[in-house]
């Protein structure tokens, strides 16, 4: 899979799964620009990759409209969009408050559908262009006491089949990846939340997760990035409008 030439916009790429798609992207030939909130390390994932580094919160919508102008002002356009910035809380259905409700659509559908908006047309026009956005398979199957967060991904994978129905007849492609339980910091918290709130140890808290997979174990970044990457190659034009789950098969339970 060569990426040589392409220019690669990762959101949320400074740590974690972000990270691992920009390293990969990166080792197949694109350029990646490494956007995130956090200055230091899209910093440091930019210098490891050979990219560069955008402050960018999906979560606010003018922000990052004005932040992609300027990157697009200083390196060109974007031939690849990876939505992979996200957010997570939890909280029962009745005690979830309209500002979590709102965070999560912020950053999890509304921020990836702004940016698609914005640039998509212009891939089009170019005559190339690959949109990944990572879901989750909360996007797919319900999880209790994660409603803000289940249906915000739930709508990034709705906006992703819309797209592409609309634009099944050009150049560009979306796709969305869907995670399941990822071995990153984002598990780590997840984990010590559970822990605490369960009064297990953080051993067990884990054992508890991983064993929502067939495979017994969580889903490495890189595994993920690996999916991402094929989906943004010349050769994955056919792939279109999918969910690809990357869970080591927790979903066809």
């Amino acid at each position: 899979m060569s990426l040589e030439g392409k220019l690669a916009l990762v959101t949320g790429g400074g740590r974690g799964v972000g990270r691992a798609i920009a390293e990969r992207l990166a080792r197949d030939g694109a350029r990646v620009a490494v956007a995130g909130r956090t200055q230091a390390e899209i910093d440091e994932t930019a210098a490891a990759v050979g990219g560069v580094a955008v402050r960018l919160d999906v979560g606010d919508r003018e922000g990052a409209l004005a932040a992609l102008a300027a990157l697009e002002g200083q390196i060109g356009p974007i031939d690849v969009l990876v939505n992979n910035a996200g957010a997570a809380e939890s909280a029962p259905f009745d005690r979830t408050t309209d500002a979590m409700w709102d965070r999560m659509f912020a950053v999890n559908a509304t921020g990836p559908f702004v940016l698609c908006r914005a640039l998509v047309p212009k891939m089009i026009a170019r005559g190339f262009g690959r949109v990944v956005n990572v879901a989750s398979t909360a996007g797919l199957i319900g999880f209790a006491y994660s409603i803000a967060y289940c249906a915000s991904k739930h709508a990034m994978i709705g906006m992703t089949r819309t797209i592409a129905l609309e634009i099944a007849r050009t150049p560009v492609t979306i796709n969305c990846v869907c995670p399941g339980w990822v071995n990153t910091r984002m598990a780590d918290e997840a984990i010590a939340r559970i822990a605490e709130k369960t009064g297990r140890g953080e051993d067990a808290a884990r054992r508890s997760l991983e064993a929502m997979s067939p495979q017994g174990r969580m889903v490495e970044p890189e595994e993920v990035a690996l999916v991402v990457s094929m989906l943004c190659s010349d050769e994955a034009r056919s792939i279109h409008g999918q969910a690809i789950s990357v869970d080591g098969g927790a979903v066809m339970r």
